[in-house]
């Protein structure tokens, strides 16, 4: 099979390029080539945001299935849509199951649970990608599918609910020198986390799947502990036996730190439990087989094995400390005011 990744170097599309490498596909990656290519697979060196210079690298080929990591704007849509016509037998897209109503007004997340997300840009910019695919599937038979990952991770990600996505160890690091971590809530929230592995197995079984055309599935795992749990979980492989763990309100997290309103008060701070059942029927050996606690065991170790791996977010260190002492502050003085009464 031939395929084509748009991107192919982050955390779930290096994990889906390994997979079909190892399962015998020839595999193209599409990028700027900052990073050196996975072994087994080949490389066209463009800016997928140069049109132009895209076009040159893509004149004369066609892929089964073309994997699009890095489209998050209805404008990249429109793009790849002129890119791509009569190039492929598959176009994936890659969404976010951020961009599922929260709250829920059903337990369990289906493919048809509507797609509303007043609180994040990023999740509504994805439902308008999705709408125009679906839009070029209907009146042209542009033969799109559309993925919604959940939160998933990988080696350099400490998928806690309040951490630096680029550094993550920073949370770690806090751990171990046993300064406090902050959980949104009462961190009893339950929250599904996906190993990159994991989902590999569910998207490379869609690759070139014609029954999967004009459909939409989340790929994630069917274990969905409580941010108590994951953060317990993280603080074990890190080797912390007494982590300090602060409980904050989300909406007191996002009025002093708005940035985190999409991701908090837009995702996180709601049960997310998926029902898997579709990736099951159309990818039949679908299952995630990764537990967290062995996951982040293996993050944890990845970052151990090179002093380099462990940059820390110092800025974003800072910023949980104000908002920590401004919770005390806060917490002392209703204490005090309610021990008058």
């Amino acid at each position: 099979m031939n395929v084509l990744f748009i991107g192919g170097t982050g955390i779930i599309s290096t994990a889906c390029a390994e997979l079909a490498v190892a399962r015998g596909h020839r595999v193209t990656l599409l990028n700027r080539s900052l990073r050196p290519p996975i072994a087994g697979a080949h490389a066209l060196t463009a800016d997928i945001s140069d049109a132009g210079a895209t076009a040159k690298a893509i004149a004369g080929r066609k892929w089964d299935s073309v994997v699009d990591f890095i489209a998050f704007h209805p404008a990249d849509i429109e793009s790849r849509l002129a890119l791509f016509r009569g190039r492929t037998s598959q176009f994936i897209f890659i969404s976010s199951a951020s961009a599922y109503q929260k709250p829920l007004t059903d337990q369990l997340i289906t493919e048809s649970t509507p797609l509303c997300n007043p609180l994040w840009d990023y999740s509504r910019n994805k439902i308008a990608c999705e709408e125009r695919l679906m839009r070029a599937y209907r009146e042209e038979g542009f033969p799109a599918t559309i993925i919604r990952p959940s939160l998933t991770y990988g080696s350099f990600i400490v998928p806690v609910s309040v951490n630096s996505w680029l550094k993550g160890y920073t949370v770690v690091d806090r751990m171990r020198r046993g300064l406090p971590v902050i959980i949104p809530g009462d961190g009893l929230t339950l929250w599904t986390i996906t190993h990159n592995t994991d989902f590999a197995k569910g998207l490379v079984g869609l690759l070139a799947h014609t029954g999967s055309i004009g459909h939409a599935f989340h790929i994630t795992s069917d274990e969905a502990p409580t941010w108590n749990q994951i953060y317990q979980m993280t603080a074990d492989a890190a080797g912390v036996s007494s982590p300090k763990f602060v409980h904050i309100a989300s909406d007191f997290i996002v009025a002093c730190i708005p940035s985190m309103t999409g991701s908090l008060l837009g995702d996180k701070s709601h049960t997310a439990i998926f029902d898997n059942s579709k990736i099951k029927r159309f990818v039949p050996e679908y299952v995630a087989t990764l537990r967290f606690r062995e996951g982040i065991a293996r993050t944890i170790s990845w970052f151990d094995a090179d002093p380099a791996r462990k940059q820390i977010d110092d800025a974003a260190g800072a910023e949980w400390d104000r908002l920590i002492a401004a919770y005390d502050r806060g917490l002392a003085a209703a204490v005090q005011e309610f021990g008058k009464a």
